[in-house]
């Protein structure tokens, strides 16, 4: 398959949100994800397992851990500048305090279901000692996230465990991203259809070069009704396969949380050489790209984002004494190349349309799935889908 094809569809050809002709503005990458920044390695693990009644400890498992090595294997313990932002702090995404003292942060980022985190914070530690035993002889500090996959995962199982988050980032490579019910995405929901992985990536020109913005989400957000594609206000006309609707005492019933709950992680990555508060500008755009998918920003979605950029600057290594700095000029300062302020919009404005098409993509590239207690996510119809963005 040719990158041209691999930016609208799957490696085994399934079509993803521009393969339907969904409009969506911007120039995307080659492989129109996060890993089209350079240097950018991402590995799963999927975990699924049994059916039936859910027996906690025994299943049934839909889980899963999703790695993202910001510099690649090779690059573990080179910082990246850094920003986040909480849009809606009812969820967890770890090293964050150090993230706003130094403005960057040097290892990988872990995805994974709410109850995990601990599992996942244990495994890069370990996979961090095994790889790079220099950087962690004295401390390391992961970035560890989550979304709420009980509704169809025996969350409360202990199913995710320090080895598989090993797994996770041995896995990494480079190329196309495994979209859909995969890696931490396996067991989540997404504006009451099966949600999951998601990502794409927008080029923007700036002056003689070229720079590239992506973004990868695990989502798990929205009420049906609220759902939009490319303008269009679909989600009252597919309601009908919704097992639950909007009707909150049935979904308490059946353990699921209340309409639009669940949380959304977006993880935003750039090769333009930023400053750390610029970076933070990044993910305060990430909500503007979930608006345009029609949510409204639940009390019972944890919404979290973290943006980083892969330009090489020197003068945030001094953030890490535990690795050696080398020898700096005479009078002890360091320089770094950013983008001016003013220049920013372009930037933002390939945050919001990557976004918006990576939460597409996390609907369009999926199936069906049955969980725990026969709970059932079904899968975006796309016929009907592409019947109402083609009516007039």
């Amino acid at each position: 398959m040719t990158d041209t094809e691999l930016a609208t569809h799957t490696p085994d050809g399934r079509p993803r949100a521009r393969g339907l002709g969904i409009s969506l503005g911007g120039t995307p990458g080659p492989l129109n994800a996060l890993t089209d920044v350079g240097g950018v390695e991402i590995g799963m693990t999927t975990l699924i397992a049994g059916d039936g009644p859910m027996v906690v400890g025994q299943g049934p498992v839909r889980t899963g851990v999703t790695a993202i090595l910001p510099r690649g294997r090779t690059g573990v313990g080179e910082p990246c500048a850094a920003g986040w932002f909480s849009l809606n702090g009812n969820g967890e995404m770890t090293g964050t305090t150090w993230i706003d003292e130094a403005g960057s942060f040097n290892l990988p980022v872990v995805l994974s279901n709410t109850h995990a985190v601990g599992a996942c914070h244990t495994g890069v530690v370990r996979w961090t000692n095994r790889v790079a035993p220099r950087l962690a002889r004295q401390w390391v500090l992961p970035v560890c996230t989550e979304t709420w996959d009980g509704y169809l995962n025996d969350i409360n199982g202990d199913h995710v465990r320090p080895v598989h988050v090993e797994a996770a980032l041995d896995a990494a490579t480079g190329g196309p991203v495994d979209e859909g019910s995969a890696g931490g995405g396996t067991g989540m929901n997404c504006y009451d259809f099966k949600g999951g992985n998601g990502t794409a990536s927008r080029l923007v020109p700036y002056g003689s070069r070229t720079f590239t913005v992506a973004a990868f989400v695990q989502a798990n957000f929205g009420s049906r009704a609220e759902l939009t594609v490319s303008g269009r206000h679909v989600g009252p006309q597919l309601l009908g396969d919704n097992p639950l609707d909007d009707d909150w005492f049935e979904r308490d019933l059946a353990g699921a949380p209340p309409p639009g709950a669940g949380s959304v992680i977006a993880i935003v990555a750039t090769d333009a050489p930023l400053l750390p508060g610029q970076c933070k500008a990044l993910a305060r755009r990430v909500p503007l790209g979930l608006a345009r998918t029609g949510t409204t920003g639940s009390h019972f979605s944890g919404d979290i984002f973290l943006a980083f950029s892969t330009a090489d600057v020197p003068g945030l290594a001094s953030a890490f004494p535990m690795e050696p700095v080398g020898p700096g000029p005479a009078d002890g300062l360091g320089t770094i190349t950013f983008l001016p302020w003013g220049r920013m919009d372009a930037l933002y404005a390939a945050v919001v349309q990557s976004v918006e098409e990576a939460v597409l993509n996390a609907l369009v590239v999926n199936t069906e799935m049955v969980g725990r207690d026969g709970h059932r996510s079904p899968r975006l119809p796309l016929d009907r889908l592409t019947a109402l963005l083609g009516q007039a």
